[in-house]
């Protein structure tokens, strides 16, 4: 019985299974989206997004837990200097999943694993890392906002009311 057993083994041993995820992880940070299995690309989620949550932290002590894991000295180059700029920002959930259909040679479900910031047509397309927003608890908080929604309401009234005297003329 496997009661509690959450990992997905993929027919594999454990030494086998570490150097499959590893070479996957170092593919989808030098490519930024690769196509494989679904099973594949679900454990490949769970192993490699704790990896780009310790890239944010640019230390030798970081650098040193990653490379344990990932053996490439490349991948580990383009994970701490560009990947963790643009998921600076972001809380978590830096990969995406989209299923692409069934393999015709053994109808294996294939899904394509993408890291999230570096798509440009589900994105911004800048890609740019800005400041995360500030959190606080304040009770109250919103009546700010509020003010400053009437403001730009009446902005945007009297920009209207310019280009309807503009059109009239």
């Amino acid at each position: 019985m496997r009661h509690g057993d959450k990992i997905n083994n993929l027919g594999r041993t454990a030494s086998h299974r570490a150097a499959l995820l590893s070479n996957l992880a170092c593919q989808l940070i030098e490519h930024k989206r690769i196509v494989t299995t679904l099973a594949k690309a679900k454990s490949l989620r769970t192993y490699v997004e704790p990896l780009i949550t310790k890239a944010k932290e640019n230390t030798t002590h970081q650098r040193r837990i990653v490379f344990s894991y990932l053996q490439d000295k490349e991948a580990i180059k383009e994970l701490f200097d560009t990947v963790s700029a643009k998921v600076a920002s972001r809380p978590g959930g830096y990969t995406r999943i989209i299923k692409l259909g069934t393999r015709p040679g053994d109808n294996a479900e294939k899904a394509m694993i993408e890291l999230v910031d570096f798509n440009e047509i589900y994105g911004k397309g800048k890609g740019e890392a800005k400041e995360p927003a500030k959190r606080t608890r304040r009770a109250g908080g919103g009546a700010k906002k509020k003010a400053e929604g009437a403001e730009t309401a009446t902005v945007e009234t009297a920009a209207d009311a310019a280009t309807t005297e503009k059109v009239a003329e």
